[in-house]
């Protein structure tokens, strides 16, 4: 349990609250630092890597620190009691939202608190810099930060590089009486995201060659070798709105009277014009006057280091995909002022604290090994707050499988680990003629490229290339709502106790079976220009689902599902899913893909390869629940399931 010694508090508010009076008392006082009497330890804020081995030894006084010290509230622990309560269907409060005026009121900080953490900051030397509902920015030295937090700060090897942290957890005085949740910034190693799309960012423009199939099988690729048997199909060019829609069961429902918001770094600067010409183009509905919302900072920051026209694509698919697929939500884009945590913080809490929509889709995140428990406790924080309010969260589940291929080490990605958020992994896809459903895998590809002769793939089935992110989180604990659904095997695997098992859902996710997006490009001429490329990755997977929420929020009278995987996982085993395995029709699955070397025209020539369909790395999709998929993807009764609640 974090530090915080959070007290119950006589709260004048709604009629739901004094329901859950047992509920609230759950504070638990503070762990006191056994080697620093008076203060109470924020725990998490040395982070894993801050080792004796690594240790280079004291950081200089006169370095500069720039820190956001979280604030812990009235009642953090009622505050994580209350966000599970409205949340579990089985609870007698399921469902009795409170306002973000009124969740603050109950949970956040008071005037005295934030008061009293200015003071103590100050009179250790640093600068107050910002005040927010969440936390107060300061800046100063080293030796000021050390006087504050009751710790030295050192400098570690971290890899190939020098970061300072803290040598020993950090902790605030007692007489805060547990106003401080956390510290973040006592160790400067990058804390960012990356956005997880399967395209080189198209700043310039990116174009698929063909041939292609319309929709799965519609064009066998003849000429070319088999595969597992049997002549394979060519890519799909592109999945539409009305093929996923059909897919995934969204009948007459369209998400009207839905919000939905979307966050991520930066803004296309053509995301209007794109999304129009899209739906236009596609048989889409039209965007109407004031649909499409975009809440943005004065300033952006790290531009090149975030690789900023990167992300235009990733908002241009998010938004597209959601309009496609839940046609009448209103959608709300929140664009952080960079990549790193403290921005995509402050544009998550922008939701919350305005409730800008009630669903959220988030096509970004990191590995799990760069999560710090300081910056874990500030989003959980943001998450439960917007469950108190009836605010749902849907993270893609990251786009590299076990991440061993890209880490070395087997992992989930972050924030999708926590406990708060629903998990949304990926996906391959076969929507036939007629836009009927045919069949999922997990997606995972392996890739092998044609000979030289043409007469075989080379080294088939070739080399894993990317796959649907999932497993078993080495940090969360195993939520309540995974219990007896989820394999003891799997959230047994790096603990006895168990953890958190990453995906919950999935959806269409592998690039083969993928999703057409439009977006304004540099064209290879140096104009700029609209044009179509084919996308996937978990990054298409959480704005699919994110938009099966509003159809499933449009079906129990705009009711907000709010925090869904309690619900999500009350339904396991239904009609509601489909249950996704690997090899589903038995004789091995391929599809054969060719594509401009240079990536936007046969200049330099083609490239063609053969992707296997559902080999995922270590992971596997198998009956049941399982750590690509999840409980499965939305079916024919999802929506009207979750409608009846």
């Amino acid at each position: 349990m974090r530090s915080n010694r959070a007290r119950l508090r006589a709260v004048s508010m709604a009629a739901t609250l004094p329901m859950v009076a047992g509920a609230l008392a759950l504070g638990i006082p503070a762990a006191h630092a056994a080697d620093n009497p008076g203060r109470d330890a924020l725990a998490g804020t040395r982070p894993a890597w801050a080792t004796a081995k690594a240790d280079k030894g004291d950081a200089s006084n006169g370095a500069q620190v720039s820190l956001r010290v979280y604030l812990a509230g009235r009642n953090a622990n009622g505050l994580a009691a209350y966000a599970k309560a409205v949340s579990d269907p089985s609870s007698p409060l399921y469902g009795k939202y409170l306002s973000a005026k009124k969740a603050q009121a109950a949970f956040g900080a008071t005037k005295a608190q934030v008061a009293a953490v200015k003071s103590w900051l100050t009179a250790s030397g640093l600068k107050v810099t910002g005040v927010t509902q969440h936390y107060v920015s300061v800046t100063g030295d080293v030796a000021a930060a050390e006087k504050a937090f009751g710790t030295q700060l050192h400098n570690y090897a971290k890899g190939s590089k020098t970061y300072r942290a803290p040598a020993k957890a950090a902790s605030a005085p007692d007489s805060l009486n547990g106003a401080v949740l956390t510290v973040t910034g006592l160790d400067n190693a990058p804390h960012k995201a990356t956005h997880d799309d399967q395209l080189p960012p198209p700043e310039t423009v990116f174009r698929n060659s063909g041939p292609f199939s319309s929709y799965y099988g519609s064009n066998i690729a003849s000429t070319l070798p088999e595969a597992y048997g049997s002549k394979i199909p060519y890519a799909i060019q592109g999945y539409t709105g009305k093929q996923l829609r059909a897919a995934y069961g969204a009948g007459s429902y369209t998400g009207k009277g839905v919000r939905v918001a979307i966050t991520d770094a930066y803004a296309s600067p053509y995301i209007a014009f794109d999304a129009q010409t899209y739906a236009s183009k596609h048989g889409d509905a039209k965007w109407s006057t004031g649909q499409l919302h975009q809440v943005l900072p004065k300033n952006y920051t790290k531009t090149d280091e975030c690789g900023a026209a990167g992300w235009y694509g990733e908002e241009t698919l998010d938004v597209e995909a959601v309009h496609a697929v839940a046609p009448a939500a209103d959608v709300t884009y929140v664009g952080a002022a960079s990549c790193y945590d403290d921005d995509l913080l402050d544009s998550l809490s922008k939701v919350v604290d305005n409730h800008l929509a009630d669903i959220v889709s988030n096509s970004w995140g990191d590995i799990e090994a760069n999560q710090t428990p300081d910056l874990a406790a500030a989003y959980d924080q943001v998450f439960q707050f917007g469950a108190v309010e009836g605010i749902g969260f849907y993270f893609s589940s990251g786009d590299n499988g076990d991440e061993v291929a890209n880490t070395g080490t087997k992992q989930v990605d972050t924030p999708a680990n926590s406990a708060w958020v629903t998990a949304v992994g990926g996906t391959s896809l076969a929507v036939g003629k007629g836009d009927k459903y045919q069949w999922e895998t997990g997606w995972g590809t392996e890739k092998a490229v044609l000979s030289a002769d043409g007469k075989s793939w080379t080294d088939f089935p070739g080399a894993f290339t990317s796959g649907a992110g999932g497993g078993t989180s080495k940090t969360v604990a195993e939520p309540y709502y995974q219990k007896g659904v989820v394999p003891n095997a799997l959230a047994t695997a790096n603990s006895a106790a168990g953890n958190r098992v990453v995906p919950d859902i999935s959806a269409v996710a592998d690039p083969n079976t993928g999703f057409k997006v439009g977006q304004t490009q540099t064209l290879p001429d140096g104009t700029l220009g609209y044009d179509e490329y084919r996308i996937g990755g978990t990054s298409l997977a959480a704005p699919v689902i994110a938009a099966v929420q509003a159809l499933a929020q449009e079906a129990r009278g705009g009711k907000a599902i709010g925090f869904a995987n309690p619900l999500i996982y009350s339904k396991y085993g239904s009609k509601a899913y489909h249950d996704v395995t690997d090899n589903p029709t038995g004789s091995g699955l391929a599809e054969a893909r060719v594509d401009f070397a240079n990536g936007y025209d046969a200049t330099d020539g083609l490239i063609t390869s053969v992707r296997s369909l559902g080999k995922d790395s270590s992971l596997s999709a198998v009956k049941g629940y399982d750590d690509v998929t999840g409980v499965g993807t939305p079916a024919n009764g999802y929506v009207t399931s979750f409608g009846r609640r």
